[in-house]
């Protein structure tokens, strides 16, 4: 007992409950406006594939999101390469007729 008073007073519990604050991934809602055939032609593609509507969005939304990066990644590789790859052409030795001599 003495060893608790060493470390001094206890400070009491809430007499309210705790509610830890989750801040890690939470999925987010997303609403859109299907016309009818359209939501029965994705439901139907939802079955054959053996998924969801939801997911066959979510699959949509990523495929789409990962191309729109590789493309920026591939136009600034390109941009790059224009920058820094200058091509030395030399002096013109022909005449536009030498091109089209047969």
């Amino acid at each position: 007992m003495s060893g608790d008073l060493a470390r001094g007073p206890r400070t009491p519990l809430p007499a309210y409950p705790q509610v830890l604050c989750y801040t890690g991934y939470v999925p987010k809602n997303l609403t859109l406006a299907l016309d009818d055939n359209l939501l029965r032609a994705a439901r139907k593609a939802a079955i054959d594939r053996n998924t969801s509507v939801n997911q066959l969005v979510r699959d949509f939304l990523s495929r789409l999101a990962r191309e729109t990066d590789q493309q920026g990644a591939a136009l600034a590789r390109l941009e790059e390469i224009f920058r820094a790859d200058r091509i030395q052409v030399g002096r013109r030795t022909w005449k536009r007729q030498d091109l089209h001599e047969r």
